[in-house]
């Protein structure tokens, strides 16, 4: 099984589209099997990161007193990573469908999960993980392409919109609070401009 898991893993890093037409009967034991390797690599070497004092501490200041920060990003990466990809999977499916897809949402998974390698076995690494970032979402577009047997436009269109509409809704998010925040905020005035 594991000699399995790495060829995969390392065919999905050296020839993608070839690995991914190989994956279309993959049983979904295999993909999540894939997953959760993949989830424990990120998810111990992120611990190690956080350990080493690299990353933000801002966000660090939320951890409750007592509780180790590597244990912390662990588990988040862990869970988290598990939770975030089955609902970005559904998400992007939704958009896949609407395009033409009609292979199924496993194949949906599938992609996304694959398509993950890259990020989640590398992302880790400081200043330059946003690297492996973008190459996953390479990867994703073709494994829906691939997987879904729609074309590299749809595919692409897809991912597109699966990313932008929630970008967009963060940013309007971001700016609704902040002027919510500016306007409910109290201007000092001095006494002497009365």
């Amino acid at each position: 099984m594991i000699d399995t898991l790495v060829t995969k893993i390392k065919g999905f890093l050296i020839d993608p589209v070839e690995t991914f037409r190989q994956s279309k009967n993959d049983e979904p034991g295999t993909v999540f099997t894939c997953l959760g390797a993949l989830l424990l690599v990120n998810a111990v070497f992120s611990a190690v990161i956080a350990a080493a004092g690299f990353g933000s501490t801002e966000l660090y200041k939320a951890i409750p007193e007592g509780v180790s920060l590597p244990v912390m990003v662990f588990f988040t990466v862990l869970i988290g990573g598990f939770i975030a990809t089955l609902i970005l999977a559904a998400w992007l499916h939704l958009w896949v469908y609407i395009l033409g897809g009609r292979r199924g949402i496993l194949q949906t998974v599938n992609a996304v999960i694959y398509g993950s390698t890259p990020r989640l076995l590398l992302g880790w690494i400081p200043f330059i993980g946003f690297i492996f970032s973008l190459w996953s979402l390479v990867l994703g577009v073709l494994g829906i392409r691939e997987l879904q047997e729609l074309s590299t436009g749809k595919a692409v269109l897809a991912v597109a919109i699966a990313i932008i509409i929630p970008l967009i809704i963060i940013i309007l998010a971001a700016a609704w609070f902040m002027t919510s925040v500016m306007t409910v905020t109290a201007v000092p005035v001095s006494a002497d401009a009365f």
